[in-house]
């Protein structure tokens, strides 16, 4: 897991030669989504959050059994699922090709590709050797692309491939951080705070703490937590901590609610952790907060004596749900 992590450059560089390869046909478009769960869907929030003010249209992530009616034959969609059996995704994909929607599809096969290449339709084919939380490189870099061609984004692959020429003079720094960083985290629950740019990161931070490291983390967001979260904290944490990740890229107003935030959750007396990102791009200091959190879940896996790859729990699930 750890050299996944640590491979996140090279899954970047990898996405993009995989979807120019594909070459798939662009589709202007009114709106752009996403169909997918996990990691592919966070990883089209990643794109999202990188695109940004430069979106000239909509781009939604759905996570869900069905898509919108308001998804229409004006719309394109991207359904993303690196197994290729995801259900929910399967459905939504369904649901597009009914509203008459153009779709494209991201995978390694199962029943996802099968349908794809039975309709014609385009399909980036992603290496089916990773658990599939270890490709949010690939699952970012295709979401941000397929934007482009449905019309709502910018073309990025400069940007991305300057990402992550970055993220390789960052590695050597970036690992001895990450364990100090969970070495004072240890054992406790965390609440991970983001704002614009870091808020699909916090959530990533959380999602790979509960894979990773098997234990309890949480995403809230920056402003919409001091309307709601700043009660409970106010009243004490039971044993919550919290971490915080700050851009250069946030406004004066959002930073300030955050240091506001972190020394009321400070009074408390619970363990508060700030992180800053790193990097001149959007792309850069988003994916350097991915993989450092990344690197933050797996020494935090390591300090609990757990294996990080194993998901013994979400596979019992799948199965009893399957026989449901």
């Amino acid at each position: 897991m750890l050299e996944d992590v640590l491979d996140i450059p090279n899954h970047i560089r990898d996405a993009l030669w995989r979807v120019e390869s594909a070459q798939l046909k662009p589709r202007p478009s009114c709106g752009f989504v996403v169909c997918g769960m996990g990691g592919s869907a966070i990883g089209a929030e990643l794109a999202r959050g990188l695109l940004s003010d430069r979106l000239t249209g909509p781009m939604v992530v759905s996570r869900s059994y069905r898509l919108p009616r308001w998804v229409t034959a004006d719309w394109a969609v991207l359904a993303s699922s690196y197994s290729g059996d995801t259900e929910e995704t399967i459905e939504s994909f369904k649901d597009a090709g009914e509203a008459g929607s153009h779709r494209w599809v991201a995978g390694t096969g199962g029943e996802l590709g099968a349908r794809a290449r039975d309709a014609g339709i385009g399909v980036v084919g992603l290496p089916g050797f990773f658990q599939p939380r270890v490709t949010v490189g690939y699952m970012t870099v295709v979401s941000a692309y397929v934007a482009h061609l449905a019309g709502v984004a910018p073309d990025m692959r400069r940007e991305l491939e300057q990402a992550a020429d970055f993220l390789d003079t960052c590695k050597t720094d970036m690992a001895p951080l990450a364990k100090a960083l969970a070495s004072q985290i240890g054992d406790t629950p965390v609440v991970v705070h983001g704002a614009s740019l870091t808020t699909a990161p916090a959530r990533r931070w959380a999602n790979q703490i509960n894979e990773n490291a098997k234990q309890l983390a949480f995403q809230a967001e920056i402003p919409e937590a001091n309307h709601n979260l700043m009660e409970a904290w106010s009243k004490g944490t039971d044993g919550l901590g919290a971490i915080f990740l700050t851009d250069s890229g946030q406004s004066p107003r959002e930073r300030r609610r955050m240091e506001l935030t972190a020394e009321t959750i400070e009074k408390t007396g619970a363990p508060v952790f700030s992180v800053e990102s790193m990097g001149e791009t959007r792309s850069e200091r988003l994916f350097w907060s991915v993989m450092f959190g990344d690197l933050v879940s797996v020494e935090l896996a390591a300090l609990r004596g757990v294996d990080p790859m194993p998901v013994d729990e979400i596979n019992s699930f799948k199965e009893r749900l399957g026989k449901g």
